[in-house]
């Protein structure tokens, strides 16, 4: 049973988002309503479908065929300007819905609103455009035959023709691989096998990574060859026959096969021919991603003897886990060092690279291009061996290195050929990244979002979740990898942008060095240093090319040569734009143009000098990602229409002041707030955010002191707000009703699920009972009480079952800490370390600050003995700062401490401190 990779056409992922459109009622009663001829919607859909049917066809030739490859060009170029038609469409209709509902409460058909020689003014504009784009696709349909490309081939359905794998290695040629051997062969001859007859151990890294070399140097070893009684090698490679495989590991055991296809038989064979034996099977360059398939091709293993292994090789981390590895070693890059000393080898042969000192020098250069891969500097350096002049070597540096061998591409090509078309477009984005760009990874996700990369999901998931499991796919695929030196960011390696530049470079494209090159009209998508353009707008003529750009990003941080007159001129050429960022530029203000780009997604516009918003940008529509962070230069005051932002997802200022933002609760698919500041007029009030049902990450609520009636605050609905983690509530001024501010408190309950929560400047005398409700907070793990000045006494926190950092500062009315804070209901007596009210059980960072009546604090109780009375087990850290009145005992069972940190405090008043 052959088992067909996952794969499809890089435009199909496309096609689909039109087939969409096209069949999406909003479009065809827009058409309707305004009498347009719904028989073009037709023919651009029925000539879509039969473009599409010969894609698989055409990506496949594309490599070999620079006339199918124009061709596909040609065709994503027209794809491309379809898209741009139904979106706008899309959007004039959603606009004008949105205006209905806010003037009417009821929608109103667009036709009513204007006048007729506007009417048929814009119905002929539209017509006309439906016909340029259907002419140009029909053009592009009639040469898909002259170019013989075929109905129905998939790309799933095409095998490699490249030579098997054996099991037969040269260690001569071999580097830098010896702490790898090592950690392989352990695992192997360990009898260790999680309870089965066999267990699996993956080897997994990108293509050209030297998985194989490993395996065939571990299965050449002499202690695996003395440990396990039979040996088999078996290349996989892409398609999973599972007759095939098994009638090749039969072979293998010198066992006639007769060329029989009936697995019952096969497999019963093959049980008996391994009953009982200890076995080293090795899957070389598995894909296979079906459960199934490896369900039925293992049977047989079962009969193994104890102690059996099988090492498998892959690009792919779910094939690991679809085989149930016991481990998965992740290949790693060469180190410096050993690259070379491959090099050097394949360049070389046994000569003496230091009698070559020209060619020397030269060499390392081109190794470290080659960024640790295997394949890639075997591949080099094989071919420089024929070569002798620095010149020549010079030559291959400098060029680019896909046309150094023909070994590279397809290496590499093989797993993006295989890519879902969903996920080949989102790699090939990637482009527009330079060599050795770290990447966050919810940052991309909302640039794929904003082009409309991430497909709808069947069962209702978040555009966002979609976005991660792509993401995540792509980093198991060995896509994109982990970065050592960022946290949580990732990047590329230098063969793989490549990669993503060889399938895309016609329509993404980074400006960089001051060197323009390819940009055309094609071109979609275009990054850019910071120090490529001047403070003028002729220097934009190749960006002015690119009039239907659809991202506009620079690279660098600060980005001081866009001024007010380039940007100006960027959003009234730029139309089509969907993912723009003047981040870090020497922006001062808008134009009234941007709000033209009606097909805008994601907006950047962080680190500048705006000091207004232009009252267009609320026309946005589609807008889902607003970043305005670290505008010091803004007056705060938001267009007063921002609410009609209705698919706002994100919004983002922190760090730039913004006095407030008025009827923030229309904006229904807000999950990302930087904060919400209450304010006391018609639209400000806290109940605003009782709509905001999908906030998710922090919120910090401040100004609390505005909310009038207490009552309102419970119609925030912080109770239901699942997705929240972190919660900061905060009072401003003096706090004049202490009552009420307790009551505001008390309806601000936050849902279970929170896991930070701070609260600062509260001015009741005593916390409600939900904060220390071990039931209602059983997911914080970090909490602080700030400037709490009224407060006599502290909550039971010591319930709080996960709080592992507390936080306790400015509590000037604070004289004494006492069972209150360990106990719910202030009862106490005796317990043990296995009793699961034991306070404190999981608190490990405790910090007391600026608490300058606190004198007392009671740390023992009754029936304490050595076996019992722990009251912080955990506790790794405590500091005490500022707290000068204080006296008596600090805790004296502290075993797991380890930081004490006492300042500006009169030791002498202590009566004990804990050892350490």
């Amino acid at each position: 049973m052959a088992e067909a990779l996952v794969g499809g056409a890089f435009l199909s992922a496309f096609l689909q988002v039109a087939f969409d459109r096209l069949a999406s009622p909003k479009i065809l009663n827009y058409f309707q309503e305004r009498k347009l001829n719904v028989r073009l919607l037709r023919k651009l859909k029925i000539t879509l479908l039969s473009i599409n049917a010969v894609l698989d066809d055409a990506e496949e030739k594309q490599i070999r065929n620079q006339y199918v490859k124009d061709w596909v060009d040609e065709l994503k170029d027209a794809v491309f300007d379809a898209e741009d038609l139904l979106d706008e469409i899309d959007t004039q209709v959603s606009q004008q819905e949105l205006e209905a509902e806010l003037t009417s409460g009821q929608v109103q058909h667009f036709s009513t609103s204007i006048s007729s020689d506007s009417f048929n003014s814009i119905n002929n504009e539209i017509e006309s455009k439906i016909q340029e784009v259907l002419d140009h696709l029909e053009y592009l349909a009639e040469q898909k035959d002259v170019l013989g490309l075929k109905h129905g081939v998939s790309i799933a359905g095409k095998v490699s023709q490249r030579l098997p794998s054996t099991s037969l290695v040269d260690e001569t040629k071999i580097y830098g691989r010896d702490s790898d051997k090592d950690a392989i062969m352990k695992l192997l001859l360990s009898d260790d096998v999680n309870g089965s007859r066999f267990s699996v151990t993956a080897i997994l890294a990108m293509g050209g990574m030297g998985k194989t070399t490993l395996a065939q140097l571990v299965y050449n070893d002499e202690r695996v060859k003395d440990h396990f009684e039979i040996q088999l090698w078996i290349c996989v490679s892409e398609t999973f026959d599972v007759i095939g495989i098994t009638k090749t590991i039969l072979e293998a055991l010198s066992f006639s096969t007769n060329d029989s296809r009936d697995l019952n038989m096969l497999q019963l064979k093959l049980k008996d021919r391994l009953a009982g034996k200890k076995c080293l099977l090795v899957l070389d360059d598995v894909w296979n991603e079906n459960p199934t398939s490896w369900e039925y091709l293992q049977l047989p293993f079962n009969n193994f003897g104890l102690g059996s292994k099988i090492l498998v090789t892959t690009r792919i981390e779910n094939v690991a886990k679809v085989m149930h590895s016991f481990s998965i070693h992740h290949l790693k890059q060469l180190q410096k060092e050993d690259g070379w000393k491959l090099f050097a080898k394949h360049a070389f042969d046994d000569r003496d690279s230091g009698a070559y000192p020209n060619l020397e020098a030269i060499g390392k250069k081109i190794v470290k291009k080659c960024k640790g891969l295997p394949l890639a500097i075997k591949a080099l350096g094989g071919m420089l061996y024929t070569k002798s002049l620095a010149e020549e070597w010079d030559n291959i540096l400098k060029s680019d290195i896909w046309d150094f061998s023909s070994d590279i591409i397809p290496a590499l090509r093989l797993s993006y050929h295989y890519l879902p078309s969903h996920l080949k477009q989102c790699f090939a984005y990637c482009s527009i990244f330079p060599k050795d760009y770290v990447f966050g990874k919810g940052k991309l996700i909302k640039m794929w979002m904003a082009l409309g990369f991430l497909q709808k999901s069947k069962n209702n998931k978040r555009m966002e979740e979609v976005g991660k499991e792509y993401f995540d796919d792509l980093v198991a695929r060995s896509f994109f990898q982990v970065s050592d030196c960022w946290s949580s960011c990732f990047f590329m390696h230098d063969l793989m942008n490549d990669l993503a530049n060889s399938i895309s470079e016609t329509f993404c494209y980074r400006l960089e060095n001051n060197f323009i090159g390819d940009i055309s009209k094609k071109t979609r998508h275009l990054s850019l240093s910071q120090n490529y353009f001047e403070d003028d707008f002729a220097s934009y003529d190749p960006v002015s090319l690119a009039s239907r750009l659809r991202t506009f990003i620079p690279i660098d941080k600060i980005n001081r040569n866009i001024s007010d007159n380039v940007a100006s001129n960027l959003l009234s050429q730029l139309k089509y734009m969907r993912d723009l960022s003047l981040s870090g530029s020497d922006v001062t203000k808008l134009s009234d143009s941007i709000g033209n780009l009606k097909h805008l997604r994601y907006l950047n516009l962080s680190m500048t000098g705006i000091k207004k918003l232009p009252d267009s940008i609320c026309k946005l529509y589609n807008l889902q990602t607003f970043k305005f962070k670290r505008c010091d230069e803004f007056l705060g005051e938001l267009p007063k229409d921002m609410h009609k932002l209705v698919n706002l997802r994100y919004f983002d200022f922190s760090e730039s002041y913004i006095k407030e933002v008025p009827y923030i609760g229309r904006l229904k698919h807000l999950q990302r707030l930087t904060n919400f500041k209450v304010g006391k007029r018609n639209g400000t009030d806290i109940k605003q955010l009782g709509q905001l049902s999908q906030l998710r990450g922090s919120l910090p609520i401040l100004d609390l002191q505005n909310v009038i009636d207490p009552t309102n605050a419970m119609e925030a609905k912080l109770k239901e707000k699942e997705y929240l983690q972190e919660l900061e509530l905060q009072w401003s001024g003096d706090n004049e009703d202490s009552e009420k501010d307790r009551n505001v408190l008390e309806m601000l309950q936050p849902h279970k699920n929170l896991k930070e929560l701070s609260v600062s400047n509260y001015g009741g005398t005593r916390f409600p009972d939900w904060i220390g409700d071990c039931s209602l907070l059983s997911n914080v793990v970090y909490l602080e009480l700030r400037d709490c000045k009224y407060c006599f006494s502290l909550p039971p926190l010591g319930q709080l079952l996960s709080l592992k950092e507390l936080k306790i500062s400015n509590f000037d009315a604070l004289v004494a800490i006492g069972p209150e804070f360990y106990f719910q209901g202030n009862a106490y007596g005796s317990f043990s370390n296995n009793n699961t009210t034991q306070p404190f059980r999981s608190l490990e960072i405790l910090s007391f600050e600026d608490m300058k009546s606190w004198e007392e604090w009671c740390c023992s109780f009754e029936g304490e003995n050595e076996a019992a009375g722990v009251v912080f087990p955990c506790l790794k850290e405590l500091h005490i700062w500022n707290c000068s009145r204080l006296k008596g005992h600090l805790p004296r069972k502290l075993p797991s401490l380890k930081t004490l940190d006492i300042n500006w405090v009169a030791l002498g008043r202590l009566k004990s401190i804990p050892l350490i």
